[in-house]
């Protein structure tokens, strides 16, 4: 037994989202935050270095480091420092003695930081180091007289707690924006997560699992083959059965992914797709062999998506069939022999009682060389035991009927070489014969005839009665399948005759006359096991 998952479907739909979020985010996060850093840096000491170039430019600053104008400088220093809102503005000759300074009190003083060399060596750049005030980012910039001396130099502060402050307030917008994201990857992922349940019909994979096992086990056990197209006429299905009936007719290979109309020869598939009309039971020759199919197209929300065929081979529907034939010929011939034997009880118990021991000896005799005679005839004519049975039977049924039912003296009939033509030759005969008993039952008339002659491989059934006849109308309709004149429920006996002749490559001929009854002759290829006749 399969353990339950920990998680459903959609809580691992999303985790899984929400987990791939968070690591993008997470890493998107930490390069933001890493460029956003060094922008800031480079922003604030660009600043810097753009405040202290503006300073070495500045007549005030130059005049005042040539003249030692310690006063001018530091007040010029102080209203610059105020303006763009940075630490310190410091100028400092080159011995690095200030000139200005936030805090008065350090004017004159050496500058701290040990930084300053490179730019009382004529050096721009941009250093960090812990000053009065503490680590601060500092730009340095010399300061040129008119000839082109150097006269000393300028440096603009910021302390490093005002950058990390400027970089924590990127910080903040980044964590919002990621925060933000987050949430919305969440409620993404629930969306998400409910859609693609709602598409499996809220099936978790092992029940899906579960299903697409259970349907591939019932596909191969069920006998019939089963074969599915999509609605681009692709075979998607297609069980065991179906490859075997289908390697049968000469098409191996595995169908699944192939084109139905190229794989399969004569297929209805596409057309079953184009007209959303489903045909059933119906019968279809691939490469001389014959099944029995059912095609119907695959509807989902009132959309044709494919269509599926499921066939069987006639060879194992006939076989069922020629056994089921069989036995109901043999059920008939003892119901009617039943019959008519217990009518001739009833006349010999009635010859007992009125003591004609004579008359019943006579009788006796007379109803038993009739019945051998028959039984002797139809064996000379009929040499296929099946069929030999079923005209005792019919022969039965017609006395039962009080109609004169004769075969014709020449007839012949040998034993055919494939055995399924009995069987053929059964639905035939018996349902023809049927029809004429049945067309002269209520005529003055009642008198029906057969014939069966073979000669060179060709085998004619006739059968002849004198009932009132099929208008010539009507003719082309009886052989159409539920076609009756009669009530409902009939309308097959002649549809299935034309079905067998057609199996039997032979033909159908029908003769009537209004009011003088009505013939049909059939002709078929006919082989005999007997060798008679070729």
């Amino acid at each position: 037994m399969k353990a339950k998952p920990i998680f459903n479907l959609q809580t691992k739909i999303i985790l899984l989202v929400c987990g791939v979020v968070a690591l993008s985010l997470l890493a998107a996060n930490a390069l933001i935050t890493n460029r956003v850093e060094s922008d800031v840096r480079a922003t604030l000491g660009q600043k810097a270095l753009d405040i202290c170039r503006t300073m070495t430019h500045s007549p005030t600053v130059i005049s005042g480091l040539e003249a030692n104008d310690t006063a001018a400088i530091q007040e010029y220093a102080n209203t610059i420092r105020n303006a763009v809102n940075v630490e310190f503005v410091v100028v400092f000759d080159m011995q690095g003695i200030r000139k200005s300074h936030p805090d008065a009190a350090l004017v004159g003083q050496h500058i701290k930081g040990g930084d300053e060399a490179s730019a009382l060596q004529g050096h721009e750049y941009i250093s960090y180091a812990e000053g009065t005030y503490g680590p601060s980012l500092r730009a340095f910039s010399p300061v040129f007289a008119q000839d082109g001396r150097q006269v000393g130099a300028v440096v603009v502060g910021i302390l490093l707690g005002d950058v990390e402050k400027a970089l924590t307030e990127s910080h903040e917008i980044i964590y919002i924006a990621t925060l933000l994201g987050l949430l919305i990857g969440i409620g993404s992922a629930v969306l998400l997560a409910r859609n693609i349940k709602k598409t499996l019909f809220g099936l978790e994979p092992v029940a899906i699992a579960q299903l697409v096992e259970e349907r591939s086990a019932m596909l191969q056990c069920v006998r019939e083959g089963i074969l599915a197209v999509d609605k681009n006429s692709m075979i998607t299905i297609a069980n065991d059965e179906a490859i075997r009936v289908l390697k049968l007719a000469g098409i191996p290979g595995n169908p699944i992914g192939r084109q139905v109309g190229e794989y399969v020869p004569h297929t209805r598939l596409q057309d079953i797709m184009n007209t959303g009309q489903a045909e059933l039971d119906q019968e279809q020759k691939i490469n001389g062999i014959t099944i029995l199919t059912n095609r119907v197209p695959v509807v989902v929300n009132g959309e044709i998506v494919g269509a599926i065929a499921s066939f069987r081979d006639m060879t194992d529907m006939r076989e069922l069939a020629e056994e089921l034939t069989d036995v109901n010929s043999y059920v008939e011939a003892l119901r009617s022999q039943a019959h008519e034997f217990m009518n001739k009880i009833h006349v010999m118990l009635g010859l007992v009682r009125l003591k004609f021991y004579d008359k019943l000896e006579l009788y006796l005799t007379r109803i038993a060389n009739q019945d051998i005679a028959e039984a002797e005839f139809v064996s000379q004519c009929i040499h296929d035991p099946v069929l030999g049975g079923l005209f005792l039977s019919k022969f039965s049924k017609a006395r039962e009927m009080a109609i004169d039912m004769v075969l014709a003296e020449e007839s012949f009939l040998p034993e055919p070489e494939d055995a399924q033509v009995t069987n053929e030759l059964v639905t035939i005969i018996g349902n023809l014969i049927d029809n004429a008993l049945d067309a002269v039952k209520d005529s003055p008339k009642r008198q029906v005839a057969v014939s069966m002659i073979y000669t060179d491989r060709a085998l004619t059934i006739e059968v002849m009665d004198c009932g009132p006849g099929i208008e010539q109308a009507l003719v082309e309709q009886i052989f159409v399948k539920g076609y009756s004149t009669k009530s409902s429920g009939r309308g097959f006996g002649l549809f299935l005759v034309a079905r067998a002749v057609e199996r039997l490559n032979g033909t159908i001929q029908v003769v009537t006359t209004p009011g003088s009854g009505a013939s049909f002759k059939v002709t078929i290829v006919y082989q005999s096991k007997e060798g008679v006749g070729t």
